[in-house]
């Protein structure tokens, strides 16, 4: 007779569960960290942008040269600094499609086995019924050949 059911793969669907976990963390920490970087690179724009705004003169006003120099070099450094965050942003968002194309990985590696523990699950709980069905078919061919006899 069929005893409780065992799914022999149990050690190894914890450690699927476990692994797209991690996936999880990690995508988690990847968009976090592709986020910090779009916000960096948002907040070097708008830098960028007042300094342009910073270098217009009213009409009629002279021009201060020495300044105008200075925010011209700043300008520059924020062009670098933009180039080099949107370079740092593209690679962040290879990182986390990197990180979600592992994540869709791990979650199809769990969910076979969860199915496949599933599908044995209920194997097991059919082949329960067959054995218990047949338990009852030869109590009630028992009880009958018994009471056909003490009938006789």
């Amino acid at each position: 007779m069929a005893g409780r059911f065992r799914f022999r793969l149990e050690s190894l669907l914890k450690l699927r569960k476990s692994l797209e976990q991690e996936a999880q963390r990690h995508l988690g920490r990847t968009v976090a960290q592709r986020n910090e970087v779009e916000a960096r690179l948002q907040d070097l724009n708008l830098r960028h942008q007042q300094a342009l705004e910073s270098r217009r003169t009213e009409t009629g006003q002279p021009i201060d040269l020495t300044f105008w120099r200075a925010v011209e070099r700043w300008l520059v450094v924020l062009e670098q600094r933009i180039e080099a965050a949107s370079e740092e942003l593209r690679q962040a968002e290879a990182q986390v499609e990197a990180a979600r194309k592992a994540l869709t990985k791990a979650h199809q590696e769990h969910l076979m086995l969860l199915r496949l523990k599933e599908r044995r699950k209920a194997l097991h709980d059919l082949e329960l019924l067959r054995e218990e069905a047949a338990a009852a078919d030869e109590l009630a061919v028992l009880r009958h050949r018994f009471q056909s006899r003490s009938a006789s």
